[in-house]
């Protein structure tokens, strides 16, 4: 009989693991025509670690952005303009190279799906008919299509790691905002009917930490099947 693990318990789709997306301002993505707008206001969202940005666009719609680096209220923001400016939205293949791009789309006409966490940035490094060529902030490079969408600029907010925590009380509502799990309690420290390593009033798990592949789910924790194990012999 396997052990009810969190893992297996988030599946069920309780409140408790829902994000609360009603608190949420609202869906982030281009704007699927090509038109201009101006910047309404900045929206400061819990889904989102990024400040956003309303825009008035020349449609009489209104939509959210991720607000880069020097945005203000009162700004003029495009969408498919070959202007490359701070906020504008532009394929790729517009896109000069070494330029500094958020919310890349992994498919045209997306929205956007890539580099959307507050202060991060990716680069074009290079472009071709076929692909164009864009490290991201993993240091990775990834090639995309000519047609996928992206913002100018890097996203507002790159200081929000610097400061510390400081207590465990700030942790949990940063937490709370999104329905995150918090505090997370390692295996060896639950109880027995909550992990295969909980137990025995100490952090000796007692038993090996590889489980067999063929294993039941609740058994399943720690190295699952490894190729090999113990010490590198010399």
């Amino acid at each position: 009989m396997g052990k009810r693990l969190i893992q297996q318990r988030r599946g069920r789709g309780t409140p408790r693991y829902r994000a609360p997306s009603h608190r949420y301002q609202g869906d982030v993505k281009h704007y699927a025509l090509s038109t201009s707008g101006m910047v309404t206001d900045l929206i400061h969202c819990a889904g989102h670690s990024a400040p956003l940005m309303e825009v008035a666009y020349l449609t009489g719609e209104r939509g959210l952005s991720f607000a880069p680096d020097g945005i203000r209220v009162g700004d003029e923001v495009a969408v498919g303009s070959s202007e490359v400016k701070i906020g504008n939205v532009l394929p790729l293949r517009d896109i000069p190279e070494g330029t500094m791009i958020h919310n890349i789309e992994l498919q045209p006409l997306d929205g956007g799906k890539l580099v959307r966490a507050s202060g991060s940035s990716a680069r074009v490094v290079s472009k071709t008919e076929e692909a164009v060529r864009v490290l991201l902030p993993s240091k990775k490079e990834k090639l995309f299509q000519p047609d996928c969408r992206a913002s100018i600029g890097v996203l507002a907010g790159s200081g929000r790691l610097d400061k510390p925590f400081l207590k465990a009380g700030f942790k949990y509502h940063k937490m709370r905002a999104r329905n995150k799990l918090y505090p997370i309690v390692c295996g060896v420290s639950m109880n027995a009917v909550d992990h295969p390593f909980g137990g025995k009033c100490s952090h000796v798990k007692g038993r090996p930490t590889q489980s067999p592949r063929g294993a039941p789910p609740g058994r399943k924790a720690g190295k699952i099947a490894p190729r090999r194990t113990g010490r590198r012999k010399k």
